[in-house]
């Protein structure tokens, strides 16, 4: 006989365990009081067959499970059975699965990430990262299985960020999340980066003070636009070294054929004409070389690479001139524009150690304990990303679908 609400509601323990049945495998096992139960305890229980043996599978308890929860459990079960799946095993593989959702949630994901990365970075940089990630990212979707994250989700994500009216955060964040979903991936966890669909789903970048252009496409059209510069020789060869070497315009502007090592490949910029006032060596490439050995029959004879009128450098305003001339508004490429050209090309496209790359800009960088790089630190390293981003920026004027620094190991 089919049981009934009230039947297994007054259900009362006794001594010995028993089980009131309701049909088609489901009963209730009622418990006798023990130490962890003092009142006792009423699972429902479904008996079945499975392979040719008999199986029992646990439903849950009452009152939390109902005697109609308990039956919608029961004709699940016998679905399963029906095509020849075990419900047993079933429940097991899902346990499984929740399992493996739960060990790799994207702050999972992430902080292993970042474990790998953090001991590569500059201390500023890697603070940066993990606050960002704690406050904007982890609170969001930091408990979310990170191979079930998609698009929108992301994309909510990031508009609450720029709702505050932090533009440019949203996308840093969006930048390190893409970073982070291709880490799950690689390592088997995710399926793709759902980051890359969002090209053009956030606000535009506002303008900031030194406007630069940061797209590789369009970079590579201002550099043809600079080859085909018909104004001045010395201005032209200022335009053509600028994105190469992203000193500060006026240690440019300024520079000095004596501090100039053509042979090593070397321009030694002395602390007073610096910003920090350290001395700064910036890397010479072949193709920055091959500029100054051209302009040197020009002005070597002189003081300044790019002299201007009564034996002064060149102007402040020679280099955004030359850009006006080919058609860049200040609100969209200045002279020290070639700076954040660099610094986010290299960085976001094409990831590398950030603290090279702020050690090349003689930015303030200091090593784990606290004390600031010499002239001279990861010197090797930079050599070599100073001249794989000049053969990168010849890729871009020849057309090359570049998207790496080729043979060159990043992050």
């Amino acid at each position: 006989m089919a049981l009934t609400d009230v039947k297994v509601r007054n259900a009362k323990p006794t001594e010995k365990q028993f089980k009131l049945f309701d049909g088609d495998g489901l009963f209730l096992l009622v418990m006798p009081p023990g130490k962890k139960t003092p009142n006792g305890s009423k699972c429902w229980r479904f008996k079945y067959r499975f392979g040719g043996k008999e199986k029992l599978l646990a439903l849950g308890t009452y009152p939390e499970v109902t005697l109609s929860d308990a039956r919608d459990k029961r004709t699940e079960a016998r679905r399963l059975i029906a095509a020849d799946i075990d419900p047993g095993e079933a429940r097991k593989a899902r346990k499984l699965a929740n399992a493996e959702k739960a060990a790799n949630t994207f702050e999972v994901v992430a902080r292993e990430w970042y474990g790998k990365n953090e001991p590569v970075w500059s201390p500023t940089h890697a603070v940066m990262v993990i606050s960002r990630l704690e406050k904007d990212v982890f609170p969001i979707i930091g408990n979310r299985p990170i191979s079930e994250i998609k698009a929108p989700e992301v994309l909510r994500m990031l508009q609450n960020i720029e709702a505050r009216g932090v533009i440019e955060t949203a996308y840093r964040i969006k930048i390190v999340c893409g970073q982070v979903f291709r880490y799950a991936t690689v390592t088997g966890r995710a399926d793709g980066d759902p980051t890359t669909a969002l090209k053009g789903a956030l606000s535009k970048r506002r303008v900031k003070h030194h406007a630069s252009i940061t797209d590789p496409k369009e970079v590579a059209r201002l550099l043809k636009a600079i080859d085909a510069y018909q104004g001045g020789f010395v201005v032209k060869s200022a335009l053509r070294l600028a994105p190469l070497v992203f000193v500060r315009p006026g240690e440019l502007r300024k520079a000095e054929w004596a501090d100039i090592d053509l042979g090593n490949a070397e321009w030694n910029i002395p602390a007073e004409k610096m910003k920090m006032k350290q001395p700064h060596l910036v890397p010479l490439s072949k193709q920055a070389v091959e500029i100054l050995r051209e302009l040197q029959p020009v002005t070597g004879s002189g003081k300044y690479l790019f002299p201007g009128r009564a034996s002064k450098p060149m102007s402040e305003n020679g280099i955004n001139a030359a850009l006006r001339y080919l058609g860049y508004d200040k609100d969209t490429m200045t002279g020290h524009g070639f700076r954040a050209m660099a610094r986010t090309i290299l960085d976001e496209v094409l990831q590398v150690r950030i603290d090279f790359i702020e050690h090349q800009l003689a930015h303030a960088v200091k090593d784990p304990n606290g004390r600031a790089y010499n002239r001279t630190s990861h010197l090797a390293e930079r050599r070599k990303m100073m001249q794989a981003w000049a053969d990168y920026l010849d890729g871009l004027k020849s057309g090359a679908k570049v998207i790496q620094l080729t043979g060159w190991t990043s992050r």
